[in-house]
């Protein structure tokens, strides 16, 4: 029979992924609770990205790694970092943050990345790179672990498509995907990024009128 482990949740406006660095200002009494929980133990809380239904039912588990800073009236600052791959399969409310029994899960896919996608993958995740940090240098990526698929979607900023990285259960079925869809990606963003630049620029005339 499946193990269920009952974790902490703390529904966000983001898709976690394992590796992910997670900066997060605790303000909310249940979440200050919640960090007072888990810290002691080092233990883990699950991050699900909250939509206007309600949570989507796959996440990603994350660790305290530091506090950055800690307020007089109990506000933290903290840097977390993503940790496993959970589903969720029932709800428990009887603390004052929401808690869930989980089924953690793996790869089912454990196959090596042929070359060929590898180096896809990596053209991909140097145009992705440099769109979100121009002029930056991005370290050469590795891909060992079957972890690069999770390194390069933290580039994209649609969440549709992080939650069907953290989903998929083959690294190669993720790198696949993110080869896809990283062209049309890069376009809309080149285009947005293109909007907001000229965009302040409408409606103004150059000069004066005499």
């Amino acid at each position: 029979m499946p193990q269920y482990e009952l974790i902490p949740l703390f529904p966000l406006s983001l898709v976690l992924l394992p590796g992910m660095p997670l900066p997060l200002h605790i303000f909310e009494e249940r979440y200050k609770e919640m960090i007072g929980d888990v810290m002691p133990v080092d233990g883990e809380f699950g991050v699900v990205r909250a939509k206007d239904n309600g949570i989507v039912n796959i996440g990603c588990t994350a660790r305290v790694e530091r506090v950055v800073r800690q307020y007089p009236d109990g506000r933290l600052d903290l840097l977390a970092v993503g940790q496993r791959r959970f589903r969720i399969v029932a709800l428990d409310e009887e603390k004052s943050y929401l808690r869930a029994e989980v089924e953690f899960f793996n790869d089912d896919d454990a196959r090596e990345v042929p070359a060929e996608l590898g180096q896809r993958a990596a053209r991909a995740y140097r145009v992705l790179a440099e769109l979100e940090e121009p002029g930056s240098t991005p370290e050469e990526p590795k891909f060992e672990l079957n972890r690069m698929s999770f390194r390069l979607a933290q580039f994209m900023a649609d969440l549709d498509k992080r939650q069907t990285v953290l989903a998929l259960r083959s690294e190669i079925e993720r790198l696949e995907f993110l080869v896809r869809v990283t062209p049309e990606y890069t376009a809309q963003r080149q285009r947005v990024m293109l909007a907001k630049r000229v965009g302040p620029l409408n409606g103004h005339v150059a000069g004066s009128l005499k």
